[in-house]
């Protein structure tokens, strides 16, 4: 079972930085996920840093999360290249 979300904090790039029941903690890049349209608002100024724990997992807003599950298991530790285009 993936462990709830507990801290979360928004770093420089579009990375968080996740901390899971337990104490694990573990950097997350949001950068893959932009060109998606349920993640796209969060590319305007200041939306990103709105992060925050809601019900075990990242919440930006009412409409805009992020599974815990992708958070612990897809990308463990992931960070994307500072490369990656955002368009």
């Amino acid at each position: 079972m993936t462990p709830d979300v507990v801290a979360v904090k928004d770093l420089a790039n579009y990375e968080l930085l996740v901390t899971f029941a337990g104490g694990e903690k573990r950097h997350f890049s949001m950068r893959p996920y932009l060109h998606y349209p349920a993640y796209q608002l969060l590319r305007q100024p200041g939306k990103f840093r709105l992060a925050h724990v809601s019900n075990g997992t990242v919440a930006w807003s009412e409409d805009i999360d992020m599974s815990p599950d992708t958070l612990y298991i897809r990308f463990p530790g992931s960070q994307a290249p500072a490369s990656l285009p955002l368009s």
